[in-house]
């Protein structure tokens, strides 16, 4: 809950009032000095109750992804793959990174979004944020940077679409030190929600864990991979929402849990480790949640897939969506199952056709 001074309110009034008036004519209304107007301005930036130069007032219902923008490499094996050799594919490139395509997933669920990120100065990172801004992502705060190429993730697909193997090249993003949250602090502290991803260094993410205690937004992490779960802070408390495979979460509390039951345990020990609430995903085999007075397991929506890439980033956007429309975390994540399975239906790592429409249209798969 973001605490304000009775002057910090007063100004914050006038300029929700006439966003136009200069800090004289609020301090000549309000009788206060120039000075301390201009001194609560800065104040109510940092709180996130404005977004700046400008005294524009944050949406009430925004989300904020920080973290990885990758350009996608995807190859489907024709044939059972055979190592050591040559197999036939098909391929296809298009924009994607856990965060980016968390991002994407809520543009099209017309949910307000801003990606936070870093790409080259080279054609993958401009047909990245084309991409982003034609579906009305802001990318106001990603980095253009010459330091390092666009980052690029290339996938290996079995033929039952089921990923066999992956490579990424994510140099870039340990460019993106703790002074990205200074730089970007205003958008974050604005937002209602703040999704990251592990690609984040683990400096970073440790400062936007221990910032994220005096701001009023939620924070939600995804570990991305079990290479990657060193990256998340040894206490968990600070992340609102944490998101792992089972295996991730295995692996991070050194456990043995398996099946949908075990699952419900990994997000329950999670939980125990200071995270808010925790989500636990089995793939065909459903989901796992936990938060205040709730430990239970979601099942999976059925589906005839063509593709798993980008399951889980549609799973987490599909929750997010429902997060910040006020839903609770049993309600929001089986919405959340619901885009994942849509989202194997579709060749590309995010569903072209998705909407609340498209969504609203398959509302009873969530109750076979």
């Amino acid at each position: 809950m973001t605490t304000l001074t009775d002057q910090e309110r007063a100004v914050l009034a006038a300029i929700e009032a006439n966003p136009f008036a200069s800090q004289q004519e609020m301090a000549d209304a309000l009788g206060l000095a120039r000075s301390t107007v201009a001194a609560h301005v800065v104040s109510l930036t940092q709180k996130g109750l404005l977004l700046g130069r400008g005294y524009i007032l944050p949406a009430g219902r925004r989300v904020v992804c920080l973290g990885g923008a990758v350009l996608d490499r995807k190859y489907q094996a024709l044939a059972p793959l055979v190592p050591a050799t040559s197999n036939p594919v098909t391929g296809v490139r298009s924009p994607g990174g856990v965060a980016r395509n968390v991002a994407e997933n809520l543009a099209r669920l017309a949910v307000p979004t801003a990606l936070v990120s870093i790409v080259g100065e080279d054609e993958a990172g401009r047909e990245i944020l084309g991409h982003l801004r034609g579906l009305g992502v802001d990318v106001s705060q990603v980095i253009t940077t010459g330091e390092a190429p666009t980052a690029e993730y290339a996938a290996i697909l079995g033929p039952d679409g089921d990923l066999a193997l992956a490579a990424a090249d994510m140099r870039v993003f340990d460019l993106l030190t703790p002074t990205l949250l200074d730089r970007a602090w205003p958008h974050l502290a604005s937002a209602s929600w703040v999704f990251a991803d592990c690609n984040l260094p683990a400096e970073t993410l440790a400062a936007l864990a221990m910032r994220r205690r005096g701001a009023r937004f939620n924070l939600a992490i995804d570990a991305v991979s079990i290479p990657k779960l060193a990256r998340l802070p040894r206490n968990l408390a600070g992340i609102d929402l944490l998101f792992m495979n089972l295996d991730e979460a295995n692996a991070l509390l050194g456990s043995r849990h398996a099946g949908p039951e075990g699952a419900v345990a990994a997000a329950l020990a999670l939980r125990a480790r200071g995270a808010g609430g925790t989500v636990v995903t089995l793939g065909a085999m459903g989901t796992a949640i936990a938060s205040d007075g709730v430990a239970a397991h979601i099942p999976a929506v059925p589906a005839l897939p063509l593709d798993t890439t980008g399951a889980g980033d549609a799973m987490i956007a599909g929750t997010l969506y429902r997060l910040v429309a006020g839903d609770d975390l049993t309600a929001a994540a089986r919405m959340g199952a619901l885009v994942g399975a849509l989202t194997t239906e579709s060749a590309a790592s995010v569903h072209p056709g998705l909407s609340p429409h498209l969504l609203d249209a398959n509302l009873n798969r969530l109750t076979i």
